[in-house]
């Protein structure tokens, strides 16, 4: 059980390294296609070095008037 955990850590370490070299921490949050686009390529891990580039597409839906 604790190799497993050690090795979850290391897998989103990585993610969290390819999301800092892409720049998705850097300025304000646009919305949730940036933030969407972070979590995803953060789970993704190592696979952002193998050719995975993740990203995700959404709206967020506008109050009526």
């Amino acid at each position: 059980m604790r190799i497993g955990s050690v090795l979850l850590a290391l897998w989103l370490i990585i993610g969290a390294i390819a999301a800092a070299q892409r720049g998705y921490f850097s300025g304000t949050i646009g919305g949730c296609t940036k933030v969407g686009t972070a979590a995803v390529t953060i789970l993704a891990g190592p696979l952002n070095y193998v050719g995975a580039n993740p990203s995700v597409n959404c709206t967020t839906p506008h109050p009526s008037k």
